[in-house]
């Protein structure tokens, strides 16, 4: 699950491994547990992003807007309790009766759909509606950006299916009947089959990636602008750049529903606004702002305003997040080991560190498997001479990069002339993090030009082999408890998120085989051993740099009610908030 582009902090990796439980608000106190809510009113959310990145709800794959829209307008077989802290982690029914029921060897998963689920429109919600949504999965030129769960796990050859025929032509009857073995459908139940154990499964369909989409109004591409809903709210109206506009679904029963409350009239998302008036408008609290939350974070420089004074002690929260930040090579670009930890060694992480806000940026990370996943953490190796104080060791990049004149003098080349391009979003805050970037690399020898990037358009940008640069800031959550969705997804072409295009290094190889090892592995605590040895594969072949085990902090107006961090997604649950008269 992906951290949203203007959170993704520049610090990098480092020392404390002691880390409050995945998605706690420490110090936020009793004022962010739910509460019964009153319905009314509108919830205003301020971004400075151009669009939500996605609404198509196969394409969804942002924390954010995956608690965005999995809140208002997209219901899957199961969700996540509307809970702050460890419970908000849990899953209950949501479409389905239950949480769905395995075989012994859980490689079937069955579920059943509950009765009175409909659409906008008020057409019921049928098992044909899920399989089709989650077929859409495999037209993977059409559906872009999104979880690639279905791909992996399901049962069908690989290559031998690529989506419905509605959104590729080219699927033949014998392929579509590939796809229709593995999703089968009787009455009201839907089955999965498998081709790996997933113990888990009934946790992985929470994405929505397996949310319902009605066949007849598929519109492909511009699906993404124009979702049907199946939640409590619909679009009114969606202008990218302006702002989008939630209002009820008159078809949504609460009947059917047990997860979602619906209590606003209205949701109202405020798109392009500068990040620095958002903070003012959220610290002077006036008007519509006093019902309003700041989906963007707080700026570094206002962090002490705001918890410092008391006046905002009941609008404010500080905790630990799912994420981790990185920086990902592109390994086809960057192809050389020697280069690759010469930037990690001449990096000025400290500084970067308190650019970004200190202490309140987090944790240094030394992997990319957070501590709250305690049965698949391990503290990472990192590369020899690297400063545990943050510090650059500009003497050992140094000496790096004279090794690489002799190992890869075409590499050393471009990295010390023509220079490396450097992706990150186009924000007030990356703009002083890449000159620390560019002045610590310097130091070495190396050549970085900054690649600023709208925030909403970050994602399809770096994830597009085309235009990605050579490095690429980013930062990860688990989909769920267990590492079998972080580094298969970021650095495995089995996965649905790799930015290193790493598969051509001559260490890929034997990196897939073992995380095949590890997804197939049914033993919760070998399993475990093996997502440790792997994310230490990871940081030997330095693929990625580590970031930091992040925090976030949140502000929001003075009239809304249940404001809590909803731990899975790191993030407000936007479809919970409530109006306070």
């Amino acid at each position: 699950m992906k951290l949203r582009s203007y959170k993704i902090l520049g610090v990098a990796i480092a020392a404390s491994l002691i880390i409050a439980a995945c998605g706690s608000d420490s110090g936020s106190g009793s004022i962010n547990k739910p509460t019964k809510g009153k319905p009314g009113g509108t919830v205003y959310i301020l971004t400075q992003g151009e669009q939500i990145t996605h609404l198509d709800p196969q394409r969804n794959y942002t924390g954010s807007d995956l608690a965005f829209a999995a809140s208002t307008m997209h219901r899957t077989l199961t969700s996540y309790k509307y809970a702050d802290g460890g419970e908000g982690s849990e899953i209950e029914a949501d479409l389905a009766t239950d949480t769905g029921t395995a075989s012994d060897d859980a490689k079937t998963w069955s579920f059943t759909l509950r009765d009175g689920s409909t659409f906008e429109d008020g057409t019921a919600i049928t098992c044909a509606d899920v399989a089709y949504g989650v077929s859409r999965t495999f037209a993977q030129e059409v559906i872009t950006d999104g979880p690639t769960y279905a791909i992996s796990y399901l049962d069908i050859p690989e290559g031998g299916y690529s989506g419905p025929v509605e959104l590729n032509t080219a699927t033949t009857a014998e392929e579509q009947a590939l796809f229709d073995s593995a999703v089968a459908c009787e009455d009201k139940t839907i089955t999965f089959r498998l081709k790996v154990p997933v113990a888990d499964f009934n946790v992985a369909v929470t994405l929505l990636a397996f949310s319902p989409v009605p066949k007849s109004l598929d519109t492909g591409e511009g699906y993404d602008m124009a979702p049907v809903s199946s939640g409590p709210y619909k679009i009114d109206s969606y202008t990218p750049g302006d702002s989008l506009v939630l209002v009820r679904n008159e078809n949504w029963d609460k009947d059917s529903d047990p997860v979602r409350n619906a209590y606003p009239d209205s949701i109202v998302y405020k798109f392009a606004l500068e990040s620095a008036v958002i903070d003012e408008r959220m610290i002077a609290d006036n008007g519509d702002d006093q019902t309003a939350v700041s989906a963007d974070g707080i700026l570094p420089e206002n962090l002490g305003t705001i918890f410092d004074d008391p006046r905002f002690e009941s609008r404010r929260q500080d905790g630990y997040d799912p994420y981790v930040t990185y920086t990902a090579f592109n390994v086809k670009q960057v192809s050389c080991l020697e280069i690759r930890q010469a930037i990690w060694l001449a990096l000025d992480r400290e500084a970067l560190r308190t650019a970004a806000g200190g202490p309140y940026t987090g944790d240094f990370a030394d992997g990319f498997i957070k501590p709250a996943l305690a049965q698949d953490y391990a503290p990472g190796k990192v590369v020899e001479g690297l400063n545990v104080d943050g510090t650059p060791n500009t003497e050992a990049a140094i000496a790096k990069m004279e090794e690489a004149k002799t190992a890869c003098p075409d590499i050393y080349e471009l990295a010390t002339g023509e220079g490396l391009k450097f992706d990150h979003g186009d924000t007030p805050t990356w703009a002083k993090l890449v000159a620390i970037w560019i002045e610590s690399l310097k130091a070495a020898g190396i050549v970085l030009n900054s690649n600023p990037i709208e925030p909403s358009a970050y994602y399809p940008t770096i994830m597009d082999p085309e235009t990605q640069g050579s490095m690429s800031r980013s930062g990860w959550g688990p989909d769920w408890a267990n590492a079998s969705t972080v580094i298969p997804e970021l650095f495995c072409d089995c996965g649905g998120f790799n930015l290193t295009q790493n598969s051509a290094d001559p260490a890929y190889a034997a990196f897939e085989t073992k995380v095949q090892e590890a997804r197939a592995e049914t033993n919760r605590g070998k399993q475990g051993k093996l997502w440790q040895e792997l994310n230490q594969y990871v940081l030997d072949q330095v693929w990625a740099i580590p970031g930091s085990f992040t925090k976030a902090q949140d502000i929001w107006g003075s009239k809304l009610g249940n404001t809590y961090r909803w731990g899975p997604y790191g993030s407000f649950n936007f479809g919970d908030l409530f109006v306070n008269s």
